[in-house]
């Protein structure tokens, strides 16, 4: 399993508009298949979730055909020049980065980027920094390349975090951290109920109970020993909520440091964070099983269907509409 971190912070403003992002997705050769799918695939899910506007078009380094390190060929849809000015570009560099040949000059990355977000991955930081782009900025990119992209870009503040942020500027490395990142994005651009939702659809195993998987298997290896126990401790009594003190006197600890806890690892407080995890397996049976939502409503902690849909409408309200009209 890979070591991935959901992040839930409340709503945040956006830089980005809230319903409509145009993307360009620059793609150098040798890239990674897990590198990009990883970046466009949970923006995929809250296209479909939620029904914004999120578009992108295939960009490469080049103008040209290029083939992934598994050997997969993508030709580009359009020649840079003739892209529209994109929202967010994200750039996924590959294992020729070394090799400037054929290179997209800097200008036209550029006027490319101008005005845009920018994400860079695995080695999409190298291609920013060869022109120039990340001169007094921090960024970082995969662990392996950390200490020579120091010692070739003696201008950049180069940092090991997972993710670094700067100004219009995100970087990272593996593909695991590439998910770390657009899930914190999409919690910066949209709000805590959709990256929780981006997040689980791909970091569920397949534990199962009453039909529906264990949103805490989402939970990484890297959150601390003591989190992912009252975490384990909520997905248990998902049917028979237990008041946050109860939670915390079953995982020897404080009601405020459990608090603190939840705030500091995850950006959000318990409450929501098991609100969140009921109505995440309640929505997964009303998609996928053929109980009545009643009995979902049981299932998942609430007095009622009224009751459950009452708080799916407040935090998912572009989901579930039918199922939500059907039952008021």
């Amino acid at each position: 399993m890979l070591p991935i971190v959901i992040l839930i912070l409340p709503k945040m403003g956006s830089i980005l508009p809230m319903h409509s992002i145009n993307i360009s997705v620059f793609l150098c050769d040798a890239f990674s298949n897990m590198v990009l799918a990883c970046l466009l695939e949970p923006l995929r899910v809250v296209r479909d979730q939620t029904g914004a506007d999120i578009s992108w078009s295939i960009l490469t380094d080049g103008d040209r055909a290029v083939t992934s390190s598994s050997g997969l060929s993508v030709s580009p849809e359009m020649r840079i020049a003739e892209a529209p000015p994109p929202d967010l570009v994200i750039i996924v560099g590959g294992d020729t980065f070394r090799d400037r040949k054929g290179a997209t000059a800097p200008r036209i990355l550029g006027r490319l980027m101008q005005g845009a977000t920018v994400i860079a991955a695995d080695t999409g930081s190298w291609v920013l920094a060869r022109g120039g782009f990340l001169n007094g900025r921090k960024a970082t990119l995969h662990w392996q390349l950390l200490e020579e992209f120091a010692e070739e870009f003696p201008d950049i503040l180069v940092s090991s975090d997972r993710f670094v942020q700067d100004g219009e500027f995100w970087t990272c490395g593996s593909a695991a951290a590439a998910l770390d990142l657009m899930l914190h994005f999409i919690r910066d651009r949209f709000d805590a109920s959709v990256a929780f939702d981006a997040g689980a659809m791909f970091l569920h195993d397949n534990s199962r109970r009453h039909g529906a998987s264990y949103p805490d298997q989402a939970i990484s290896q890297s959150v601390s020993p003591k989190l992912k126990q009252i975490v384990v401790l909520m997905s248990k009594a998902v049917e028979t909520p237990q008041p946050i003190p109860i939670l915390a006197k079953g995982a020897h600890i404080s009601e405020r440091s459990l608090h603190r806890l939840f705030w500091k690892e995850l950006q959000t407080t318990p409450g929501r964070y098991y609100l969140l995890l009921r109505l995440t397996r309640a929505r997964e049976l009303l998609r996928y099983s053929d109980l009545a939502p009643g009995e979902i409503a049981l299932r998942c902690g609430f007095a009622n269907a009224t009751t459950l849909f009452r708080s799916l409408r407040k935090n998912f309200p572009n989901d579930l509409r039918e199922k939500c009209q059907a039952n008021p």
